[in-house]
């Protein structure tokens, strides 16, 4: 059973956002555990997760290949633009999040 585009856009842009926050966060606890300054840490994490946000929210590579390639092979553009859109709520959800970032570390500290 597929679920509606409308609610896969909404989530995949949130995942993104969840990824980074909660990566960044997560990641910058870990380096104060162990002494490393935590800005700094949450910055650079936010920086690194991004792609793999983007990965998260649109449920793996090989479902956005195959989507893209019955989109263009099989003449089902109506899959591949919504791919193209899902793509681009994830790119907005990991923006979103690193901005946050950004705002809460005030830029790379060091």
């Amino acid at each position: 059973m597929t679920e509606a585009f409308v609610p896969t856009f909404i989530h995949s842009y949130f995942i993104a956002l969840g990824v980074i926050l909660g990566g960044s966060l997560i990641g910058g606890l870990s380096a104060f555990l162990i002494g490393e300054p935590p800005l700094t840490e949450i910055y650079r994490l936010s920086n690194s997760l991004r792609i793999w946000a983007i990965v998260a929210a649109i449920g793996g590579t090989f479902d956005a290949v195959y989507n893209f390639e019955r989109g263009l092979m099989h003449g089902q553009t109506d899959d591949l633009v919504k791919q193209i859109f899902l793509i681009l709520s994830a790119l907005g959800g990991a923006q979103t999040g690193a901005l946050i970032i950004n705002w809460l570390t005030q830029g790379h500290l060091s």
